[in-house]
Formats: structure tokens, sequence, C-alpha cells
């Protein structure tokens, strides 16, 4: 069973756009989910992302998005 960390930071995964490398993500602890934010930071200390409040997927990180991605997108495609 998935934790609600863990959820959190595959949604945050599922935001990256994979299509272009170069588009990152910020993450604004000012105005972002104290949650949000504490995913990044976990993210970031997995090795997925570049830095703490965001940045680019690495490659480990681009390998778990695609992943989180196609399985979001399956689990859609079910639903319909």
């Amino acid at each position: 069973m998935l934790t609600p960390d863990e959820i959190i930071e595959i949604n945050l995964l599922s935001q990256f756009n994979l299509s272009n490398s170069q588009e990152g993500l910020k993450i604004h602890s000012h105005d972002a989910e104290p949650a949000t934010v504490a995913a990044a930071e976990r993210l970031f200390s997995k090795g997925l992302i570049t830095r703490n409040d965001g940045g680019y997927l690495t490659s480990l990180g681009l390998d778990a998005a695609e992943h989180s991605q196609t399985l979001l997108t399956i689990l859609r495609t079910a639903e319909s």
C-alpha cells in the first residue's frame, strides 16, 4: 500500500513535462502546500530531482517520472 508521502511524491513526479527536459519545476515554499515542499525535499534527497525546491529530473528521476506517468495513463484509460 502506498503511503500518503509516496502519493504526493508520485503526484509531483507526474507534473514534470517529459517531452521537454529543459522544463523543470519550482516549488515556492511561501505558497505551496507544506506536504508538497516536503515531497520535493525527499525527491531531492533520493536523487530524483536536482534541487530541494524542484529543479530538473535526474536520470533516475526521469525513469521514475516516466513510470509514474505511464501508470497514471493506464489507470485513467481503464476508467473510460
